[in-house]
């Protein structure tokens, strides 16, 4: 008798978490039905990038975050959690090496392993954290991982320090650029 109450309480742990998974995957966008696109429309070209202001008047739904600081300017361009200048100058810095994660509300970017050409049996992988909304050399830290393949396995090995500051300092300096840019077209120039 008790073994069929535990098979009838199991079953009922089944079905409350299918109805629940149910219920969560139910407001995910992958399961919602969309309009067909217009003739001579691609999905690429409707999707929002990266860099649109999620709460644009086609977005109304997404509420704003407000300034966590004082003396941070979020009126003016896309509303991102971090510096937008270090976040695309991190974007165009990584962008030779496959990208696996990018939240720009985190600011954090992953790469998936690359081998370089010229050294296949060396790979080499990144995490780079952007740590403020300030465009400063303290608000980069890159994370640098380095495997070696050994009779055909791949081993972690020490990655060289100076290699990750020498990717901040170049994220740095793209940031500086893109800024620079940014300012010189503002003002007419």
């Amino acid at each position: 008798m008790s073994f069929g109450i535990h098979r009838s309480r199991r079953a009922m742990r089944v079905v409350a978490i299918a109805a629940g998974l149910g219920a969560a995957l139910a407001g995910c966008s992958w399961f919602q039905t969309k309009a067909p696109l217009p003739p001579g429309t691609s999905a690429a070209s409707t999707a929002p990038t990266m860099m649109q202001n999620s709460s644009s008047p086609t977005n109304p739904a997404t509420p704003s975050l407000p300034a966590f600081s004082k003396g941070v300017d979020n009126t003016v361009g896309p509303r991102l959690g971090v510096n937008r200048y270090l976040w695309q100058g991190a974007l165009d810095t990584v962008s030779f090496m496959p990208l696996l994660s990018a939240d720009p509300f985190g600011g954090v970017i992953i790469t998936d392993w690359y081998a370089p050409p010229e050294t296949p049996d060396e790979r080499f992988k990144l995490t780079v954290y952007i740590l403020g909304r300030e465009l400063r050399a303290d608000a980069i830290r890159v994370a640098l991982f380095r495997q070696k393949r050994t009779n055909g396995q791949w081993l972690d090995m020490p990655a060289e320090k100076a290699t990750a500051t020498d990717l901040e300092d170049t994220i740095l300096a793209r940031a500086d650029k893109l800024r620079d840019q940014a300012l010189s077209g503002n003002s007419g120039g």
